[in-house]
């Protein structure tokens, strides 16, 4: 179920505006984790022009949807990288084209998400927000089950706080995003 919260859509007809989206599967243990951190953020007003969804495992929903004239994406998601359970990244999404992703609807993690949106964007001339951002947070365990562990649940305040800091700044006036 998606729930946009927040600042909403910009009627203007797209220019500056930013997606934050909450990524993961709540029945695998902490890949919940965009999930719980988008939806903490609901608890916190965020900057005009700013839409926060929890799109769950939907990541073929995702991608069209980033191509709606977004000037930036945040993905907020479980992101292993080797550290200790619980670390907050944040992360730049590679700009250079990717492999064509693998569909999984119940696996589709930004880097899928992210090839996927450039095979879209090519496909149908729609641009791809400017910068794609990933908050993500180490996880403790990715086994079927559902709440998050300890460490991941105990840094998703630390996420939340990233992520407004981040749409912060992404939401002042720069340069102009078309919509397809």
């Amino acid at each position: 179920m998606s729930a946009d919260v927040g600042g909403g859509a910009d009627p203007g007809g797209g220019a500056g505006r930013v997606l934050v989206a909450g990524v993961g599967n709540i029945f695998l243990g902490d890949d919940g984790f965009g999930v719980e951190a988008v939806r903490r953020l609901s608890a916190h007003p965020v900057p005009d022009g700013v839409e926060v969804v929890d799109v769950g495992v939907r990541g073929v929903d995702l991608a069209y949807r980033l191509l709606d004239g977004y000037r930036t994406a945040v993905l907020v998601d479980a992101t292993a990288r080797g550290g200790a359970p619980g670390t907050v990244y944040l992360i730049e999404a590679a700009a250079e084209p990717v492999e064509a992703p693998l569909l999984d609807g119940h696996r589709m993690g930004p880097d899928a998400v992210l090839a996927l949106l450039t095979t879209l964007a090519a496909g149908t001339g729609c641009e791809p927000p400017g910068r794609v951002l990933v908050v993500g947070c180490e996880p403790a365990s990715l086994e079927e089950g559902i709440g998050l562990s300890a460490p991941v649940a105990a840094a998703v305040e630390e996420a939340v706080q990233l992520v407004l800091r981040v749409v912060d700044e992404a939401a002042r006036p720069k340069r102009e995003a078309s919509a397809c």
